[in-house]
């Protein structure tokens, strides 16, 4: 499904969704705390996700549980 639909759009939707959590936690009156709080578990995944999009291609499952023997470490 997001194979389809473009960057802006799945960008557009989340920031809309973020501050309409903050907008209801305005309206109920929540403390700042609250407010805050939910603000920065909404944002936390989009910075996750930026900050392993740019990093190196992720390990195979072997590279994780196997340490990668290069032939000079006999």
């Amino acid at each position: 499904m997001l194979n389809t639909m473009r960057p802006s759009w799945v960008v557009g939707a989340f920031v809309a969704t973020v501050a309409l959590m903050v907008a209801i936690s305005l309206a109920v009156e929540a403390d700042l705390s609250t407010t805050l709080c939910l603000f920065v578990l909404g944002v936390s995944p989009a910075i996750v996700v930026a900050v392993l999009a740019g990093g190196a291609p992720s390990p195979t499952p072997a590279e994780i549980l196997y340490r990668v023997r290069a032939r000079t470490d006999r």
